[in-house]
């Protein structure tokens, strides 16, 4: 494996504003400046936050004010040279910090299963198809527990702004693709990934596969609340379904979403929408011209402490009771934003479990 690269995530509204901009538009300037490797900003579809407040693709009200999550991702160097920078300019909002690796030829080795990130451009094509096709079929055909392919409207690519413009080819426009299976499978999928793209930027990241297809394979690990050294951990749960499947006449991701904000138990979740992808044994799929509802993958994320994330795995496990796939992770550090409210810091916790 190759040096630490760290991954900066920071979920918030899109009016949020930074003086007289837009927070987003603030960030990613700040990114394209510090010449991050690569970073993207996609747009949620539901979300609800310590304010209480929920928002859901169910109300008009959403295409106001949706959830944005911006995930840049680089050297620890870089990540630690603009994460006072970026807390600087966020007045309310989560921000996470977590580890990752920049694949070289290696990985892991154990049963353990990881988490790869594939970065490509918009317009990338593979034998005359988007890349992210491809992509997808490769991992499915190794048998990787799922995988989602993320759109962005804008970020950077290699250190260059890539913003979606309508009247543009949008070519180097950041996709994210995140896939879970084991690091035997991925040994073998990542060079035939490196063979059908040009210098690829793909990330490993150890996860623990809690559910698969509604099936409970084990609970999320009991993490400490701080580590050796008094810092606090957290704990992120990621919850893959489709748009199509449904608890209790609802999707699963609305259910979901709306059993948390009742229970009062988690602190806020926020919901993606990805265009393509799969999970289990079902084919890769998504949008297509004519068809009966929409068949895309949806992404619910929830970060917390360890304690709530337990409490609230029973709610989690309930509804994705015959369908989804879901993931733990442990988060290293965690701030919450709100005003002159902050909850949580940017040191970088360390536990091995």
């Amino acid at each position: 494996m190759s040096e630490t690269y760290l991954k900066l995530t920071a979920f918030f509204g899109e009016r949020q504003r930074a003086g007289s901009r837009f927070l987003a538009e603030a960030m990613l300037d700040l990114y394209a400046h510090r010449e991050v490797s690569n970073s993207v900003m996609l747009r949620g579809i539901a979300s609800f936050g310590p304010r209480h407040v929920i928002r859901s693709d169910e109300s008009l009200t959403l295409s106001e004010d949706p959830p944005i999550a911006i995930a840049a991702v680089d050297t620890a160097a870089t990540i630690g040279g603009l994460i006072d920078d970026v807390v600087g300019i966020t007045n309310r909002g989560l921000i996470t910090l977590e580890r990752a690796q920049l694949y070289n030829g290696e990985l892991p080795a154990g049963d353990d299963a990881i988490k790869l990130t594939v970065y490509v451009g918009r317009r990338r094509k593979i034998n005359g198809a988007a890349a992210f096709y491809a992509v997808c079929d490769l991992l499915h055909s190794h048998h990787f527990a799922g995988a989602t392919v993320y759109l962005g409207v804008d970020g950077t690519a290699h250190g260059r702004r890539r913003r979606a413009r309508f009247f543009s080819g949008n070519t180097d426009v950041p996709i994210m693709i995140v896939a879970t299976g084991t690091a035997e499978q991925a040994q073998r999928a990542v060079p035939e990934l490196e063979a059908m793209m040009n210098q690829p930027l793909v990330t490993v990241e150890r996860v623990q596969v809690c559910k698969r297809d509604g099936q409970l394979l084990a609970r999320p690990p009991a993490l400490p609340a701080l580590d050796s050294h008094g810092r606090e951990l957290r704990q992120k749960l990621t919850i893959h379904t489709d748009e199509s499947t449904h608890h209790d006449g609802a999707p699963i991701h609305r259910a979901l979403v709306r059993r948390l904000w009742e229970s009062e138990i988690v602190s806020g979740a926020t919901v993606l929408r990805g265009i393509w992808g799969f999970h289990g044994d079902h084919k890769p799929h998504g949008d297509k011209l004519i068809q009966y509802g929409r068949q895309v993958p949806v992404t619910t994320i929830v970060v917390d402490t360890p304690d709530v994330i337990a409490r609230s795995f029973d709610i989690i496990d309930e509804v994705t009771g015959r369908h989804g796939l879901v993931t733990s992770e442990m988060v290293p550090a965690q701030l919450m934003l709100d005003g002159d409210v902050r909850q949580g810091a940017t040191d970088l916790a360390d536990y091995r479990y």
